[in-house]
């Protein structure tokens, strides 16, 4: 998967750096902080959070957990709050979040 980042800008910018790193002007533990400040953030989100974006998507527990590759189960755990979002799960979470259950149709 691509790095998705903030802004094209800040794509640019860190490919430049990149380049840096390979030719040793940048060194490696720069190079991790400069890629958290680009790269965009994965946000936790709280029960309320998931159940509100699935409802705002129109799909039942089932159809939003076959879209995420996860277990109904799953989503209403995390809709009661017993248990988070994580990985993978936590990241395509944020991509419905910000785009729409269609970015992963």
């Amino acid at each position: 998967m691509p790095k998705r980042y903030k802004s094209p800008a800040l794509a640019a910018l860190h490919e430049t750096m990149q380049g840096l790193n390979d030719i040793g002007l940048v060194n490696n533990q720069t190079m991790r902080r400069f890629d958290e400040s680009c790269l965009t953030p994965i946000e936790q989100m709280t029960p309320e959070e998931i159940a509100e974006m699935r409802n705002r998507e129109g799909v039942s527990q089932g159809v939003f957990a076959h879209y995420l590759n996860v277990s109904v189960g799953s989503v209403s755990k995390w809709e009661r709050g017993e248990k988070h979002p994580s990985g993978s799960s936590l990241k395509l979470l944020n991509l419905v979040k910000q785009k729409g259950l269609d970015a992963i149709a």
